[in-house]
């Protein structure tokens, strides 16, 4: 027995050395496993909004690892949702903290220094209202939008300011603070590229017009870049109609002299070359209609100047020929062929049989002492 106790004694101190030796590792290794994880997510700075809200915007939930990425998202969602004028996010030991600065909610949206634009036109066309939430991106699209129709109605001088009052209880009063300024003129109107028509010709064919005192109770002096679109399709006809079938407008250019008071407009056009009619045809695809009894309506002659006005008038003027032939429902299409050597284009006119039309209803309105059978009796057409 003196001996079996010296060898328990030993085995006894191995295993605590063993012990003590595994023991601090673990515990070691566990710390540092914890350190890395998610314990709580406290979140601070919230009035109105739930923290529920916010918590369903985050992308790690307690047990998480402190995952940069997933905390970037977190960042990002919170940001996208507008709700928010700042957000943090920092790591206090195992907690995660979200500290949030609401974005305020709109009270009361005013406008000053507008006269020619009523409150109601601008409200109407502005994001921003009351009892939704303010945020900088909503007020710098509203005053892009008051911009752009001060612009439309031709004052590009106007400026608009916006002005945010704090109240009580995270709410704001938002005030547009506008300086509309005087009409932008039309300060001169040129052409490049008319060799057939000079600049005071192409002038008078346009709407727009240069400024001038006599155009006082006229608004076609100022800039309009609807009006500038209808004045590229008057030139167009006014060319086509003098024979130039290749006219084209390359571009409309505004510029706004520093003054910011005016406009200087060119249009760069391209004539092409002249063209005269050619042969003149008409075919028929109707039954027991002569095409050439329609020779008499038609305006375009071969040799005379190409004319688009002429063709649209010989189409109307046959339409209505045939349609007191019998025909109800025709279809006149022109073809063009052109000849770029002799510089001609000859037409035939193509009478088709269109598409029939019925008459699904026939309203009389304002009878008092008529009925409306007597009236009916009366029409040629019936439903």
């Amino acid at each position: 027995m003196s001996r079996g106790r010296p060898k328990a004694l030993w085995g006894g101190l191995l295993l605590s050395l063993f012990l003590g030796l595994v023991w601090p590792v673990a515990v070691v290794a566990q710390t540092e496993s914890d350190a890395g994880v998610i314990r709580e997510i406290r979140i601070e700075g919230t009035q109105r909004i739930e923290q529920e809200t916010i918590r369903s915007y985050m992308r790690v939930n307690p047990g998480d690892r402190f995952d940069p990425v997933k905390l970037d998202r977190s960042l990002k969602n919170l940001f996208s949702t507008g709700l928010f004028a700042d957000v943090t996010l920092r790591r206090e030991g195992s907690t995660l903290v979200v500290s949030v600065v609401e974005n305020p909610i709109v009270n009361r949206i005013a406008f000053e220094g507008n006269s020619h634009l009523d409150d109601d036109a601008l409200t109407s066309e502005i994001s921003l209202r009351p009892r939704t939430v303010y945020t900088r991106t909503k007020v710098q699209n509203d005053v892009q939008r008051i911009l752009q129709l001060y612009r439309r109605s031709g004052r590009y001088a106007a400026t608009v300011d916006p002005k945010v009052i704090q109240l009580d209880q995270n709410r704001v009063d938002v005030v547009f603070e506008i300086k509309e300024g005087p009409l932008t003129s039309i300060e001169a109107i040129n052409f490049i590229g008319n060799r057939a028509f000079s600049d005071s010709t192409l002038r008078g064919v346009i709407s727009t017009k240069e400024s001038a005192f006599w155009r006082i109770l006229s608004t076609s002096d100022t800039y309009d870049p609807d009006r500038l679109a209808f004045d590229r399709e008057l030139l167009r006809r006014y060319y086509l109609n003098e024979g130039y079938a290749d006219f084209r407008v390359a571009s409309v250019v505004a510029e706004l002299l520093p003054s910011r008071k005016g406009f200087i407009v060119t249009f760069t056009i391209e004539e092409g070359e002249r063209q005269k009619f050619g042969a003149i045809k008409i075919t028929s695809s109707l039954p027991k209609l002569d095409p050439e009894a329609l020779r008499e309506y038609v305006s375009t002659q071969e040799g005379d100047w190409y004319d688009a006005k002429s063709v649209e008038d010989s189409i109307s003027n046959m339409t209505d020929a045939v349609g007191n032939l019998g025909y109800a429902f025709v279809d006149i299409r022109p073809r063009a062929e052109r000849d770029r050597k002799n510089r001609t284009i000859a037409i035939t006119y193509d009478v088709q049989e269109g598409p029939k039309v019925y008459v699904e209803r026939i309203d009389i309105e304002g009878n008092v002492r008529t009925l409306d059978r007597v009236i009916r009796r009366e029409f040629r057409l019936v439903e």
